[in-house]
């Protein structure tokens, strides 16, 4: 595909020299309004619908407008926004003294990343507050931070998802430089930082975008409206745009990978689709910097193309968010069979996600009412990514409550080593790992009234499937916000405490024992025993083999194990205060009693 040529778009600074690109196809004049001097810069017309200037007027920080045909607008590739979606822009350098030359991104299997929204981690609401927590995450054993997305949206208070500016970093949240001192931070922590953006839809809320060109097309919908125009007439504009900002979280903000929001939604059905673009683009930064970078998406159509290389007309993604894995672990602890669990089978479907990832690999699906997936053989296991709770299977149910709101202790315990057993990529959601009971809400902070209408019925309508008793929360609401807010100082607390231990020990051992810490899908077996509720796991190779066995019964189950082989014990969910265990203790020879609601892993002496 002929591309414009276009790398630079917005207001980027060479020393003193202000460069200014806009792309507005169909407007008779652009300037940009200086707004403390009201200088007006006209800008040119160029190819393919862009205007340009450049000029040393301006100064850092300045605020300013575009100005359309005579009608000021915020920039849509703004890098600031310090007065909201509906304010000037304002002229930042991104410019940064980074320290982080020496630093090595973490191999992808070696992944374990943790899950956080900056708004909530902590009472500080920011950036700021995360770096304080840096040597708690380092202590906890994760490499990797995964951000949800902080292009700036509405107000103080969102999941992120309603951004408007993807240039532009939460303005609340510390903006630009204070992102880019967290990842240096991180780095130094020997922590990556993945970013989820979003590429799918654009917010309602501060959406000028239709002023300045076709962003949109009415060619397809999705669940949030018109589709971003990937491949409509006009649709280089929209391309260049977003292949802008991948370059710049890369290149100005040195983050390691991008978590790119439900691709399922976006609608590109041109030669090459835009995630084949981005990862051309993204390669091209690997090799030119030499520092590994990752492409991450949230998927739900269990279509392998996703991940198949680009020699097979594949989109060649680094891996893919595994909801299923989730869906099957829940049902089997005993999540009640309802919404998009209805047609999770429980201990069965939880064999067939270990061993081959999509539970519907082509099979019908009764949820979708159609025969649905395609087969996942020969993708390797650091291709998916595996959960117990995430922002989504928290924040979506109607109070947003946490697992240990939900379950006993001895569950929790049981899965998080289902999650860490699995051949995939482990993440955690923020206070996960000490069992905080503190709900993770849905909220919103918008100016318009009916928008906020709109909203409330929108998260009612999605509660339909899984309407319990009670009001879902006002996402409108403080209150709902605050109750999201994570409080560290429940760790005090000796229950707390144990959770912690344990998560920072299973961590730990994953990342440590010579079998564990590379489990691969081909080494994988699964035995299911459905009417014990039972899965016995073997991972491992003749140097370094591994046997686990998880009782997700309530009664207690004698296993017997056909094979002649001794084997160590190492890890015990039923025991919260000894759970890791020293060589020579706990030896298993044929049969196995393992207590209700249990997990117990063995490693060969």
């Amino acid at each position: 595909m002929q591309k414009t040529g276009v790398t630079q778009l917005g207001v980027r600074w060479e020393g003193d020299l202000a460069q200014i690109r806009v792309w507005a196809p169909n407007a008779k004049t652009v300037n940009c309004e200086l707004s403390k001097t009201y200088h007006s810069l006209p800008l040119e017309k160029q190819e393919y619908g862009y205007w340009y200037t450049e000029s040393r007027l301006p100064q850092r920080r300045d605020y300013y407008k575009i100005i359309i045909d005579g009608v000021p607008y915020p920039d849509p590739t703004s890098r600031s926004q310090p007065e909201g979606v509906h304010g000037p822009s304002a002229m930042v350098d991104l410019a940064y003294p980074w320290t982080d030359q020496r630093y090595v991104p973490p191999l992808q299997r070696d992944l374990i990343i943790y899950e956080l929204h900056v708004g909530t981690f902590s009472t500080n609401h920011n950036f700021a507050g995360i770096i304080e927590k840096i040597p708690y995450l380092k202590d906890l054993g994760v490499n990797a931070i995964e951000i949800m997305p902080i292009g700036q949206f509405p107000g103080e208070r969102n999941w992120g998802y309603d951004g408007v500016f993807p240039f532009a970093v939460q303005h609340s949240y510390g903006g630009a430089h204070e992102l880019q001192r967290l990842v240096d931070a991180c780095h130094h922590a020997d922590i990556a930082v993945i970013l989820d953006v979003v590429y799918n839809h654009f917010g309602p809320e501060g959406n000028y975008l239709s002023y300045f060109g076709p962003y949109l097309t009415d060619k397809y919908h999705t669940p949030w409206g018109q589709a971003i125009n990937y491949d409509d007439q006009f649709n280089h504009g929209i391309r260049d745009f977003v292949m802008s900002n991948v370059r710049m979280w890369f290149e100005d903000f040195h983050i390691d990978g991008l978590r790119m929001d439900a691709v399922h939604a976006i609608r590109d059905f041109g030669p090459i689709h835009i995630l084949q673009d981005i990862r051309k683009e993204v390669n091209a930064i690997i090799n030119s910097t030499r520092k590994q970078r990752y492409l991450f998406v949230e998927c739900d159509l269990n279509d392998r193309r996703f991940l198949d290389p680009l020699e097979k007309n594949g989109f060649a993604m680094d891996a893919q968010w595994l909801d299923e894995f989730h869906h099957a672990l829940r049902v089997t602890v005993g999540e009640e069979r309802k919404g998009y669990y209805k047609e999770f089978e429980g201990i069965t479907h939880l064999a067939k996600a270990y061993e081959q990832a999509y539970v519907f690999d082509g099979c019908y699906s009764s949820h979708r009412q159609k025969f649905f997936g395609t087969d996942a053989k020969g993708i390797s296991g650091n291709k998916f990514i595996v959960f117990s709770q995430n922002h989504d299977q928290v924040g979506n149910r109607m109070l947003g409550e946490r697992s240990a709101s939900l379950y006993s202790d001895e569950k929790i315990r049981l899965m998080a080593l289902a999650v860490f057993l699995s051949p995939y990529i482990p993440l955690l959601f923020m206070g996960e790992e000490w069992g905080t009971k503190k709900p993770f809400q849905y909220f919103v902070s918008h100016s318009e009234p009916e928008l906020v209408e709109m909203v409330r019925a929108g998260r009612k309508s999605e509660f339909a499937d899984f309407q319990g008793e009670g009001q879902f929360p006002d996402p409108q609401d403080l209150a709902t916000f605050e109750r999201s807010i994570l409080d560290w100082s429940e760790q005090h607390h000796i229950s707390n405490q144990q959770h912690l231990a344990y998560y920072r020990d299973l961590i730990a051992l994953r990342k440590t024992h010579p079998a564990w810490s590379n489990i691969q899908r081909e080494d994988l077996t699964v035995d299911c025993l459905p009417t014990q509720n039972t899965l016995i796991l073997r991972a491992g190779n003749s140097a370094a083999r591994l046997l686990a066995i998880m009782n997700f019964s309530n009664e207690i189950q004698h296993i017997s194990i056909n094979e002649h082989q001794k084997w160590q014990l190492v890890w015990d969910t039923g025991d919260a205060n000894n759970h890791k265990y020293e060589l020579g203790s706990g030896l298993l020879t044929k049969t196995c009693s393992i207590p209700a609601l249990s997990g117990l892993v063995f490693s060969t002496i």
